[in-house]
């Protein structure tokens, strides 16, 4: 059996604080990673067995009353969202590439395991929050037809459509675009990486 995985998003700092010292306290999770994200808020994550991490879930409803920005529950979390999560980035395979960018950080989990249990699609990458205002995405790779039923299958996911800012799936991605998102996502990491090998050149 898969773990599960539960992701609170607060706009409150102290409110997330308090929540997940409610949920460690509730239940034994495997994992609780918490924290501040930009611009201002703050992340309550928790792992474990199913019955343990919605004990928590439980705990933070007692407390939060609704106060949450976004959320997202996956009882069966695909190991491929999992290493994404804990920042493993992957080369993009196959003649397309499939990009979900929403809102909230939950918004992008969710995407992301709905997409990748939808097709045979390999998840590049996600990133969340800091560094993007707040927003987060999610890169796809695989055949036109398995990215797009994938990004399909994840912007379906949302509780909420107004979560979703942008969605494309790009048939033919050129090698010189691909080499950039292979390298690094981030616009000034990938100058400094540049100037300095043409420094060494």
């Amino acid at each position: 059996m898969r773990p599960a995985l539960l992701l609170l998003e607060f706009g409150s700092i102290a409110m997330g604080i308090e929540v997940g010292d409610a949920m460690v306290k509730r239940a034994p999770l495997l994992t609780l990673h918490a924290g501040t994200v930009h611009p201002g808020k703050y992340l309550v994550m928790a792992g474990g067995e199913v019955a343990d991490v919605e004990e928590a879930w439980l705990a933070s409803r007692s407390i939060s009353r609704g106060s949450e920005i976004d959320e997202v529950f996956l009882p069966d979390i695909d190991p491929q969202v999992v290493g994404a999560l804990t920042g493993m980035r992957k080369p993009g395979p196959g003649e397309a590439l499939g990009v979900i960018e929403t809102r909230t950080a939950a918004s992008t989990i969710r995407a992301a395991d709905a997409a990748v249990k939808a097709a045979s699609v390999t998840l590049l990458e996600i990133l969340l929050a800091d560094g993007l205002g707040g927003k987060a995405y999610a890169l796809f790779g695989g055949q036109l037809s398995d990215v797009e039923v994938a990004v399909e299958t994840g912007v379906a996911s949302l509780r909420d459509p107004s979560l979703l800012v942008a969605s494309v799936v790009i048939p033919q991605l050129h090698d010189e675009m691909r080499e950039n998102l292979d390298a690094d996502s981030r616009f000034a990491v990938r100058i400094v990486s540049q100037t300095e090998g043409q420094r060494r050149r």
